[in-house]
């Protein structure tokens, strides 16, 4: 009769609880090389709200025009879905700024939150610039069995895709 006091016990001390867990965070980072200067790309990216300018996968871009932390922009992707986005740190010095998903709406994009950090630097040489775009997010149902439209690995596909899509858009544009 020791065996079962040991298990009851051992369940007072490790309460099953303990064995159900939320989701991780995932993370994506794409990077792109452009034959163009800093200058010339942060030119192109460094407007918050003007993203439609230049990624595929946005239909239209709107926000305050601020380039500040709290700046807010709506984005409306290709499917018809938007996101509300809000400036975390901007510098145009760095060449660089970050953001995160202010309004969660998962029907639109995979994700119930994210935070993004998108820096241009010198590439190999002066007429060259890289373009890193990194993401911190969970997937869009932070529960413990989310459906598979709503799972990490949708939230990653559907994150490096967006990266992706985007910096071969910003590319496109920039073309010599």
């Amino acid at each position: 009769m020791k065996f079962p006091a040991i298990v009851f016990s051992s369940l007072l001390i490790f309460p099953l609880s303990a064995l159900a867990h939320g989701p991780t965070p995932q993370k994506a980072k794409e990077s792109v090389t452009i034959n163009a200067p800093v200058s010339t790309v942060w030119e192109a990216v460094k407007a918050f709200d003007g993203i439609a300018n230049w990624h595929p996968d946005v239909k239209s871009s709107a926000g305050d025009g601020k380039h500040e932390s709290g700046g807010i922009r709506t984005i409306t992707l290709q499917n018809g879905g938007q996101l509300v986005e809000e400036l975390d740190f901007y510098s145009d010095k760095d060449h660089e700024y970050s953001y995160r998903l202010k309004t969660e709406n998962v029907q639109a994009f995979p994700a119930s939150s994210y935070s993004v950090t998108l820096q241009v630097a010198p590439g190999s040489d002066a007429d060259n610039s890289t373009v890193v775009l990194k993401s911190r997010f969970y997937r869009g149902d932070t529960g413990n069995t989310p459906p598979e439209n709503l799972n990490d690995e949708a939230a990653v596909k559907a994150m490096n895709a967006f990266f992706k899509n985007g910096l071969d858009g910003l590319k496109q544009k920039l073309a010599k």
